[in-house]
């Protein structure tokens, strides 16, 4: 009878050590898929994040490649190619420290911010007459890029379709 008690107790204590031993890696396991859940999700970035090929609104043309990156928790865009002009091309009629700067490596998107589907909240220049507007980006199907420039409100714009280059 003392045997079988023994017995019956090394029993109940494996099976209870194998138990805390289950949990334990249970909520290791947890926490490693949580970890990892959450680091991609910090690092992930907006879809609008590449280089894409800009287009001549009035001939269709392929005019310029712009890189759209992040920096800070804001998003911009330089122009890294002009595809029809010159590439000592500068911008005249740009105001302030943009002015008379070479096209080529401008900033020409600033501070937009990820509000989930789309980027606002910053400004688009337009180096070909010099103007800033409000800036709207849409990432579409097709790797395809909406960019809406406008004043005041969004009705009041127009929209640009850009290509991503792969």
């Amino acid at each position: 009878m003392l045997k079988e008690l023994a017995l019956w107790y090394l029993l109940l204590r494996c099976s209870n050590l194998l138990s805390q031993v289950i949990i334990m890696n249970t909520k290791n396991l947890i926490t490693i898929v949580l970890f990892f859940f959450f680091a991609t999700g910090l690092m992930a970035q907006h879809s609008a994040v590449g280089t894409w090929i800009t287009k001549d609104d009035e001939t269709g043309e392929e005019k310029s490649y712009v890189e759209i990156y992040e920096s800070n928790g804001q998003y911009f865009g330089k122009v890294t190619q002009l595809l029809l002009k010159d590439p000592s091309t500068v911008c005249k009629e740009c105001k302030g420290a943009k002015k008379d700067q070479l096209v080529t490596g401008m900033v020409i998107i600033e501070g937009m911010k990820d509000k989930g589907k789309y980027l606002s909240g910053g400004t688009i220049l337009d180096p070909t007459n010099g103007k800033t507007y409000k800036c709207k980006i849409t990432a579409e199907e097709n790797n395809t890029l909406k960019v809406r420039g406008y004043i005041g409100i969004e009705a009041l714009g127009r929209n640009q379709v850009w290509r991503r280059k792969i």
